[in-house]
């Protein structure tokens, strides 16, 4: 948004985002703040204000580990969950997805897979071989 708006730019963002959440019922999550970022050429506190304003109308509602949710829509699983249900169709031994691999399937950032697969390692489910990359150790509910 290149241009100053008279009204604010953070109320234009939120009447975009308002338009583009009542307009498709499919809608169940936002994109990164940083996502948001790029689209509107705006800072993070622009699209802070925005996403708070839809957030005190009710329409979407932050939720750790997945993003920010379109409220009433089936909401995706949180990252910890869904790394931990690809860990279960693994067998022992199996080499695990990269940081990456995960953060793209998951569609969370790195650093949110990272915290899930440091969990799973505190938990014995995966284990890190130095220059090998992860594995799994044991399955998810296991206590072996």
């Amino acid at each position: 948004m290149p241009e100053r708006s008279p009204r604010g730019t953070y109320l234009r963002i939120a009447d975009a985002l308002r338009a583009t959440l009542s307009g498709d019922a499919t809608v169940a999550s936002l994109p990164s703040e940083a996502g948001l970022m790029k689209t509107y050429g705006v800072a993070r506190t622009t699209v802070k204000r925005a996403l708070d304003v839809l957030a005190t109308e009710g329409l979407i509602r932050s939720k750790p580990g997945v993003g920010w949710v379109v409220v009433g829509q089936e909401e995706k699983p949180a990252v910890l969950d869904q790394i931990t249900a690809l860990a279960a169709k693994l067998s022992i031994g199996d080499p695990f997805p990269s940081e990456l691999q995960l953060a793209k399937e998951t569609g969370a950032s790195r650093g949110t897979v990272r915290r899930a697969l440091a969990q799973l390692e505190g938990a014995g489910v995966l284990e890190v071989r130095h220059g090998k990359g992860r594995h799994v150790r044991a399955l998810p509910g296991d206590q072996s």
